[in-house]
């Protein structure tokens, strides 16, 4: 005889709601992890809230843990059990600040494709790793946003940061207004708003941040149509892009456009010239790109542009006084209404860079005189502390940073401009018998960076591996040069490279 038993409503299993908010010092989460606390409890639900410190190497990074329950569907008499860390395959939605955060969220296992909502921001905060690889330790972004569609049941992502500097509030306003664009939770956008007035700090800022989360999130944002075309004077950028596209294949001209806005911002609008007269003579290497041909003219576009804006103590100086950077910093420390914000660096430019700065002529003197070099090393030789934010301090870089109207006449300038002719002449020379080698000649040239010691180590290594290029003819040249240049990158010794040049001594 089968019986039915019926049970309280109450005792049906009803899942808490689980979420994961990952971010770094200074962008806010913590308060995004209090407003869901306070929201959910204002909308009958009760909530709770961890934080597990992350990795100092990410700035800060943080997993902060929400689970909210119902209040209607707990019994009379009972709690619910709430988690104190989220659980691999147990999490419904996460909020990443970052691109990265979004792929450590998908390395810990918390977004899992059958229940996980990832809402991610689309830009990047560099890890320390990334910084200090000798080469280029970027991860691949496509990658990242590859896995992140692959894992997630649902993935929303966008430039938040962005939208919270055009707000003037913090990111963390952005990724909440993106939670309720995507009505994830079961409270309205008046309950989001609410939560943020009641938080009664920076209201109307973060408002706005929130209103262009939502709208992105939501599919809301609308894009005001372009105004009439003024009439105005012809661009001289404009002509250079359109002589690019008329002139080089359309797979590279993203590139090249980079290379262009590079060497205009670097020098001016004749330098970025030059850089397209330079890079003419490559043009001519348009196949598919497989093609080893093809790879040659998009290698010496990207390295060209880099070898042409070197870093030099006028750019450095110039770099470090810009507001954008005043900006930046102040955002990352989370600056408030009524801080003062004081920025020092430290500068300890050699002699070899003071010189190469200064005009030709000037320099020359300065090293063919001993008592006037003496003296120079001398004050420079434990560098200086320049506070930026100061007066005096701005200043002084204000006037190194000007320097730039006279840089084709200085030292660094022309040995610069005969190293890159030297470098051009020899991958183009390979390119026309071994396009493969060509290449790996042009990536070569990316071992010369930086400046002080950094570049000084790189040019040696670069002028050590041509030194040797003579004696890698042959099919497998390319590796071989290859095998160099990666060896190179393995230690700032050189030892590795050392090594391995060895077997090429006569």
């Amino acid at each position: 005889m089968n019986q039915t038993v019926s049970t309280p409503a109450f005792s049906t299993p009803v899942r808490s709601i689980r979420i994961a908010v990952l971010a770094m010092g200074g962008e806010g989460g913590g308060v995004l992890a209090n407003w869901l606390i306070d929201m959910a409890r204002a909308n009958g639900h009760t909530a709770q809230m961890t934080s597990v410190p992350g990795v100092a190497q990410r700035t800060g990074a943080t997993i902060y843990y929400i689970e909210m329950f119902p209040v209607s569907r707990i019994g009379a008499g009972q709690k619910p059990v709430l988690a104190l860390m989220p659980v691999p395959g147990d999490v419904d939605i996460v909020l990443a600040s970052e691109l990265m955060e979004a792929g450590r969220a998908i390395q810990r296992g918390f977004v899992t494709p059958d229940r996980t909502s990832l809402i991610a921001s689309s830009h990047r905060v560099f890890s320390m790793t990334e910084r200090v690889a000798m080469a280029d330790g970027r991860v691949d972004e496509q990658a990242l946003l590859t896995a992140c569609r692959a894992a997630a049941s649902r993935f929303i992502s966008f430039d938040m940061m962005r939208m919270a500097e055009q707000s003037g509030s913090v990111i963390s306003a952005v990724m909440f207004g993106a939670l309720a664009g995507v009505g994830l939770l079961p409270f309205n956008r008046e309950a989001f708003e609410q939560t943020i007035r009641e938080g009664g700090v920076g209201v109307q800022a973060s408002l706005r941040a929130f209103a262009s989360g939502f709208a992105a999130a939501s599919g809301e944002l609308i894009v005001p149509p372009p105004e009439p075309d003024a009439p105005a004077k012809p661009d001289p950028a404009l002509a250079l892009q359109q002589a690019a596209r008329e002139s080089f294949p359309a797979a590279t001209l993203e590139i090249i456009t980079a290379g262009l806005a590079q060497c205009v911002d670097w020098q001016d609008i004749d330098y970025a010239r030059l850089y397209l007269e330079r890079l003419q003579p490559f043009a001519r290497f348009d196949k598919t790109s497989g093609d080893p041909q093809h790879r040659v003219l998009l290698e010496v576009a990207r390295q060209l542009a880099l070898a042409m804006t070197y870093e030099d103590t006028i750019r450095v100086a110039d770099l470090k006084i810009r507001a954008g950077r005043f900006e930046r910093v102040a955002q990352e420390v989370a600056l408030k209404d009524g801080q003062i914000l004081e920025i020092r660096e430290y500068l300890h430019p050699r002699l070899q860079e003071i010189v190469e700065t200064l005009p030709a002529f000037l320099g020359k003197f300065i090293v063919s005189t001993g008592w006037l070099k003496a003296l120079i090393e001398r004050m420079t030789s434990e560098g200086k502390t320049v506070e930026t934010t100061s007066i005096r301090g701005f200043v002084m870089l204000y006037l190194v940073a000007g320097l730039k109207r006279w840089r084709r006449s200085n030292l660094r300038y022309a040995h610069e401009g005969r190293t890159i002719q030297h470098w051009l002449d020899l991958v183009l020379d390979t390119a026309q018998r071994d396009p493969a080698l060509a290449v790996e000649m042009a990536e070569l040239r990316g071992l010369v960076k930086g400046y002080g010691d950094t570049h000084a180590r790189g040019t040696d290594h670069f002028n050590r591996i041509c030194a040797v290029l003579p004696r890698l003819e042959g099919p497998q040249a390319s590796e071989s040069v290859q095998a160099l240049r990666k060896a190179a990158n393995a230690d700032e010794s050189g030892a590795a490279l050392s090594a391995l040049l060895a077997r090429y001594d006569a």
